[in-house]
């Protein structure tokens, strides 16, 4: 590169860059030095220089696109770096650039939220053009709350949660999850802020069948472990086997953690369990028992009953390569069950009910615009063919002055452009997000329950317009409005008890919601998550789920 272009850009000097355009235009299209192969704008993107960068995009905007050897844009250095104003430039002088990822399948919020750039970060989550980052990082091997949550940016993770939950059941590679990468990183405030939104992907394990415990042991992460002890229900997990048949006692021994060993024999941790090998947790400390460690760490384990497998009974020696815990028949039925399923994405509890929501709103969503298109096609047939029939000589519809036939008209008329309405707005309106699809269901569903209350009323109304009025057939009248109407309110009448009982349970949870954050020590802007919140979630994590709509499948169903 000019060595005279080169000082220009280091410095932010527009008049001087402005020169040597005007000499020759192009200057502008030598790289920099190096491995890199960074344009005059990648560098200025990543010094920060506003007023260059926007008089670049000026003359050459097709500069904004370019790419380095990393494959990398300008875009992709002004989020790693910081700079919120020359991100805003860019983007609005082409949308698609947000899109592009570089050579390592990174997009640019994801080096933001590696670099802890809480202001980039929201200036891409809620700009109007940004909407599908989030959506495009779904296939891809690592998503931008992996980066956060490894990093520790509590700020940027909590507001990646605001925006989609769901984040927390996507796995990487190795079907690690952003808790996962907390764990290993040792990042307590982030693993309190994931728990606190989804305490189900606690229970999902690795590629290689590790538990969020197994990685806080393999770790070295005793602060980890106690937190995660003592703020959830781990029973299930305590003794649960890896790929290998290790639980968190083999790997808390083969690396003498004798802290956490002691810690872990307190809360009574299955110590006869046996791994791939047929190794109990004594075995593998005596394999190398010229440790210093090991000297403290036997007697511990003998005295919680530990036993080297030769002196184990049959039943356990005769299966060594078995994954289950000893100690429990029903635990070895459980863990065997699951272990397979947890191997792929979403396959925590909370996410399979989530994909049964996800599917049931979408079948609600076609049942609804059939219903719909039906409910209007019978009442357009019912208008242009009104009960009685017209006068044949004017054209005009003979019961046309009976209070009757006034009722059925407005009551049809609403009817027919209620589900219209409905129609329109479900082949108009395409939710990509689960929670902005219940949003459109419980509308549309509620407009719908008018639409069928109205067209049922103009039904009794239009039986009652051709009804002989003699009085004999007062009767007739009485049958049909209690019938009719009858049958018609008993059933919206159960649905809206159901209903009511279901909002009852959401406003409780919320409410427990609410409590649970009143008792977050610090200012609401404190980036700690606490560990009492953890705590009372912990107890009543048996009684409800972590999301109220959810929550609301126990039943077997769920109302809009």
């Amino acid at each position: 590169m000019d060595r005279r272009l080169n000082e220009a850009v280091l410095r932010g000097d527009v008049e001087a860059i402005q020169k040597l355009i005007e000499e020759d235009s192009n200057i502008v299209k030598q790289s920099i030095e190096g491995s890199l192969q960074q344009t005059i704008l990648h560098l200025a993107a990543r010094l920060g220089h506003v007023e260059l960068v926007r008089e670049i995009v000026k003359l050459f905007p097709e500069m904004v696109s370019a790419e380095n050897r990393d494959q990398e844009t300008p875009l992709h250095e002004a989020c790693r770096e910081g700079r919120v104003e020359i991100v805003r430039i860019l983007v609005e002088n082409d949308p698609s650039i947000a899109y592009k990822t570089n050579l390592w399948d990174k997009s640019v919020l994801y080096v933001a939220c590696e670099r802890g750039r809480i202001e980039v970060v929201k200036y891409l989550l809620h700009n109007n053009n940004m909407h599908m980052l989030l959506m495009l990082e779904v296939d891809m091997s690592t998503t931008s709350l992996h980066a956060a949550a490894s990093s520790g940016h509590t700020d940027i993770t909590r507001e990646l949660l605001k925006l989609d939950m769901d984040l927390t059941g996507l796995q990487d590679n190795e079907g690690r999850t952003p808790l996962h990468w907390a764990v290993i990183k040792g990042r307590v405030n982030i693993i309190a802020e994931i728990l606190s939104v989804s305490l189900e992907s606690s229970e999902m394990t690795t590629k290689h069948g590790e538990t969020i415990l197994h990685l806080a042991v393999k770790n070295n992460h005793f602060e980890v472990l106690k937190f995660l002890m003592e703020t959830l229900d781990v029973s299930n997990l305590m003794n649960y086997q890896d790929t290998d048949g290790n639980t968190i006692l083999h790997l808390a021994t083969v690396r003498k953690l004798t802290t956490m060993i002691i810690y872990l024999l307190k809360l009574g941790v299955e110590v006869n369990a046996l791994n791939q090998k047929g190794y109990t947790s004594l075995d593998v400390v005596e394999a190398d028992a010229s440790n210093s460690g090991a000297l403290a760490i036997i007697p511990a384990l003998q005295e919680a009953g530990a036993k080297r497998c030769d002196q184990l009974p049959p039943k356990f020696s005769r299966h060594p390569t078995g994954f289950h815990s000893p100690s429990s028949s029903s635990q070895h039925s459980y863990y065997s069950n699951h272990h397979h399923q947890r191997k792929h994405n979403y396959s925590g509890t909370r996410t399979k009910k989530i994909k049964l929501q996800s599917e049931g709103l979408r079948n609600a969503r076609k049942t609804i615009t059939i219903v719909a298109v039906l409910i209007a096609t019978v009442t357009f047939a019912a208008g242009v063919n009104p009960p009685g029939g017209f006068n044949e000589e004017n054209g005009k519809a003979l019961l046309g002055k009976k209070t009757a036939f006034k009722v059925f008209l407005v009551c049809n008329i609403v009817a027919l452009f209620l589900s219209l309405g409905i129609v329109n707005v479900l082949v108009s309106v395409i939710p990509f997000k689960r929670r902005t699809m219940m949003k459109l269901m419980v509308a549309t569903h509620k407009v719908m329950w008018i639409s069928t209350l109205f067209m049922a009323s103009a039904y009794i109304a239009a039986i009652w317009s051709i009804l002989p009025q003699g009085k004999g057939d007062h009767w007739v009248l009485s049958e049909v409005v209690i019938i009719g109407g009858g049958c018609t309110m008993a059933v919206f009448l159960s649905l809206g008890i159901l209903l009511v009982r279901q909002w009852k349970r959401k406003s409780e949870w919320r409410k427990k919601r609410e409590n649970h954050k009143k008792m977050k020590e610090g200012s609401p802007k404190s980036n700690t998550s606490t560990v009492q919140e953890m705590k009372v979630v912990k107890k009543e994590s048996h009684e409800g789920s972590t999301n109220s709509d959810v929550d609301s499948s126990d039943h077997g169903y769920h109302l809009f």
